[in-house]
């Protein structure tokens, strides 16, 4: 294919088209059937509160922007154990991996795909418990979460520089006054054993502080088979995630949440092949470790009569350790061509202290005749971060560079909520950023950034007579500049600018059917200027330890589309899902030292993505859900051409929930499908180092059961 074709022009997969159709005709069946439970109940589906929202009581109805929210039942239904799981019921939501867990996303096409060097800079934000995570989220594992908010465009107002393509949120379960208590375990095929613990209550005998603790450790084999140790663990998850959280309420007025955060994620790395299969052959095999231990405190209280004041603090300390076996094979394999043995290592150690400030209006302060709320706030980070890369070539040092980052960034913010009419509102937001920051390292470099960004928002929202909502928004998000490592790099390509993204949005939710239905519809145009973007290039391609990442600036490009998502509750029993992602994302004008990538698609920018299921809960307690998932061919780089192959998966859960107990099994990827998560095109088979494609593949089926005590 050659560069200016769209991977979009592809038709529509024969199983798609089939199972669009089959749900269209089992929505007109189920139409038919009773509205009324058992006890004579009109069924109904309840909007969710939005956390992640300034103002933390908005419901989904009354979100401004394109959102998936799931509750902590959604969660159990769909995922067993960490985030990444799922994405693909997540309308435009990609992940790219090259890593043991998935933790480098892209939202409609735009977000980072590999490991950084220089600046942590994301375009995705990921933040659990008020605790910044962003690039680093191997920490989102699923036990005892409440909810997960993710949120698509650009959140200039809310999230700033780290948030240019979207915001990803995770709340834990808050603390309770009745005590309650949980054990949950889990078997696999993959070797899979967890055990988790979770207990809520009163501290002592008060009416005022609670408590909440959990606790889960995981491990698993990792689906892959190293020939040359002859084990099946060298991709092994050992993950150990724990929380303590407190609620303190010293008055009716104030509340004082606290949360402590310990994560252990130690696991193993050795996934690519020359043969791109789930046999390797490493001899020094990586690991992707993450320890972290983070807090956050959350306290709101209210000023006399005029305003409410939000104070949220967090710190995050967290030790990473990221290395790989750079030639995939060992002495053996390679023949007559050894020695031959490349390894690469990265030791990062971050540190975040963050402190937020809202000042919310109260209804007694609202202004402009009593028809506007406001808000105004201070938002302070500061980010040290030291790094050690070490490369190694047949046990000569390649590469030994220590660096050290620190960073500063202050905004303020504001958003007006104006109700021009009855039912119309007018959101107006605004942030503006300054962020300075320092790069020095033992090659010599030594900068010092300075940028200063300006986001925000206008948004006209209708809510109607039928219970639906239409809303557009006009957004504008920013990410900061940042530079590239690399003696081998030329000047020029050392440092690049700050992107910008201007997003246009129409949308529409609702509520139908006496509430049975639920739609969630949205339409976007986004236009990226000074776009970043992340590219590689090999200057000798006989030598594969001259293959180099870095990024660049594009001159511009634009990224639209469509999102859709619904449940049908059909009958008592029964409820249909769907969601839909359909995005055209592509460099409008972008010509490198190495190629004219001007109207190609961008990477990791699927055509479209979708998944469809059903959910079926018996009166008796049985319960079971089948779900098909799949996603458009994407490139895998802005670099070169390779693209990765269209797929459909199949997942399928059934259990039995009792009051106090519920077992399940599950299925995923039922068929077994085969289907690439990353991809590279870069010579590393000696002795011509021919450019080819090496992949990374996605899970294979994996089958296990889970069991929950509660009591």
């Amino acid at each position: 294919m050659n560069s200016t074709t769209r991977l979009s022009d592809r038709p529509p997969s024969r199983l798609l088209t089939t199972l669009v159709c089959a749900s269209l005709a089992i929505i007109c069946q189920a139409h038919a059937q009773s509205s009324i439970d058992n006890n004579g109940k009109q069924l109904e589906l309840t909007p969710l509160t939005v956390t992640s929202s300034l103002r933390e009581d908005a419901t989904e109805t009354q979100l401004t922007t394109s959102a998936t929210v799931l509750n902590e039942e959604a969660l159990a239904i769909l995922a067993e154990q960490h985030f990444e799981e799922l994405v693909d019921y997540i309308p435009n939501l990609n992940v790219s991996s090259a890593t043991n867990r998935g933790r480098y996303f892209q939202i409609r096409g735009i977000g980072e795909r590999s490991q950084y060097e220089g600046a942590p800079n994301p375009s995705v934000g990921f933040v659990i418990d008020d605790i910044d995570f962003s690039g680093i989220s191997s920490a989102a594992t699923l036990f005892d979460i409440d909810q997960l908010e993710v949120l698509r465009g650009p959140q200039g107002t809310r999230y700033g520089a780290n948030a240019l393509a979207g915001l990803i949120y995770v709340t834990s379960n808050a603390p309770e006054f009745t005590p309650a208590y949980r054990l949950t375990t889990l078997w696999g095929d993959d070797g899979d054993r967890s055990a988790g613990f979770s207990a809520t209550g009163p501290v002592g005998d008060s009416d005022q502080l609670a408590y909440r603790f959990s606790a889960q450790s995981y491990r698993a084999d990792g689906f892959r088979v190293n020939d040359f140790f002859n084990v099946d663990n060298t991709n092994e998850r050992d993950e150990l995630v724990s929380r303590t959280r407190f609620a303190w309420q010293p008055t009716a007025q104030i509340d004082v949440n606290v949360t402590l955060l310990y994560a252990d994620i130690d696991n193993g790395f050795d996934t690519f092949n020359p043969e791109n299969q789930f046999i390797t052959h490493a001899d020094d095999p990586g690991r992707d470790a993450q320890r972290s231990l983070g807090g956050s405190v959350r306290i709101d209280t209210p000023l006399g009569q005029a305003a409410r004041l939000v104070s949220i603090s967090s710190v995050s300390d967290s030790d990473i350790l990221y290395s790989f076996d750079g030639d995939w094979g060992n002495d053996e394999y390679w023949g007559d061509f050894a020695p031959y043995d490349f390894t690469a290592s990265t030791d990062r150690q971050r540190r975040n202290i963050s402190q937020e400030f809202r000042l919310i209006s109260t209804h007694q302060s609202r202004l402009f005749n009593d028809s506007t709320d406001w808000l105004a706030g201070l938002y302070i980070l500061d980010l040290e971060e030291d790094n050690r890369f070490e490369d190694f070539f047949n046990d000569e040092v390649f590469r030994d560079l220590d660096s050290e980052y620190e960073s500063t960034s202050v905004a303020a913010f504001g958003q007006l909520d104006s109700e021009l009419s009855p039912g119309l509102i007018m959101t107006t937001g605004l942030r503006i950023e300054q962020r300075s920051a320092n790069y020095r390292d033992t090659n010599g470099l030594n900068l010092s950034p300075d940028d200063t960004m300006v986001g925000g928002q206008l948004s006209l929202s209708k809510s109607l007579d039928n219970g639906q909502q239409i809303y557009t928004t006009l957004a504008r998000g920013y990410k900061a500049g940042g530079f590239n490592l690399g003696v081998e790099l030329p000047e020029n390509r050392r440092a690049y600018d700050p992107e910008y993204l201007w997003n246009i949005e129409v949308g529409s939710r609702g509520w139908f059917m006496n509430g049975r239905l639920s739609t969630n519809l949205s339409v976007f145009y986004s236009r990226r200027e000074d776009m970043q973007v992340s590219t590689s290039f090999q200057s000798d391609p006989t030598d594969p330890l001259t293959f180099l990442f870095f990024t660049d600036n594009a001159a511009s490009g634009e990224n639209y589309g469509l999102e859709l998502e619904t449940r049908y509750l059909a009958t008592r029993q029964l409820t249909l899902h769907a969601s839909l992602g359909l995005l055209e994302a592509r460099f409008r004008d972008f010509v490198s030292a190495d190629s004219d990538l001007s109207g190609r698609d961008q990477a990791h920018a699927p055509g479209y993505q979708f998944a469809l299921g059903m959910e079926y809960r018996a009166d008796n307690g049985l319960f079971g859900r089948l779900d098909v998932t799949g996603r458009d061919g994407f490139y895998f780089s802005d670099s070169h051409d390779q693209q990765s192959e269209s797929y459909e998966l199949v997942h399928l859960k059934a259990g039995y929930q009792a009051d106090t107990w519920t077992v399940n099994v599950f299925a995923n990827n039922l068929l077994d499908e085969r289907y690439s998560t990353r991809g590279f095109f870069f010579g590393i088979e000696p002795p011509d180092f021919p450019s080819r494609l090496y992949t990374q593949l996605g899970n294979p089926r994996h089958v296990g059961v889970q069991a929950e005590l509660r009591f």
